[in-house]
């Protein structure tokens, strides 16, 4: 018998990285970066808590992203589309740019928010 987590539903995710444009399946109870780890996908990390901001990524079609594992995340950051993968879950299919840490820090910079490793 199939379990709960093989029969829920699953987002399209399109990561758009340096190396090019990749697809995966990502449970809405699984965090996006484990879900691109799992398909061999090496995406940028560090702390795994959605604070320091290395794995940071920006919707470029919309979707949803919920952030609600991340220990420092902002609506201001969520106005500018920006996504912590490493403890975010997609609500909806998407696409992000991937390898975004320079610029959300930059973000985060100019709107007086904590920009770790700036």
């Amino acid at each position: 018998m199939p379990s709960d987590r093989e029969t829920s539903t699953t987002f399209t995710v399109t990561l758009i990285t340096p190396q090019g444009e990749r697809t995966i399946q990502v449970s809405p109870e699984d965090h996006i970066w484990d879900a691109a780890h799992d398909a061999g996908i090496i995406l940028p990390a560090l702390c795994h808590q959605g604070r320091c901001l290395t794995c940071a990524a920006r919707l470029v079609d919309g979707g949803e992203v919920d952030q609600s594992d991340s220990v420092s995340y902002f609506p201001e950051d969520r106005g500018a589309r920006f996504v912590l993968p490493c403890t975010g879950k997609a609500g909806s299919n998407l696409t992000m740019r991937t390898h975004q840490a320079g610029e959300m820090r930059a973000f985060r910079r100019a709107h007086n928010l904590p920009s770790p490793y700036s």
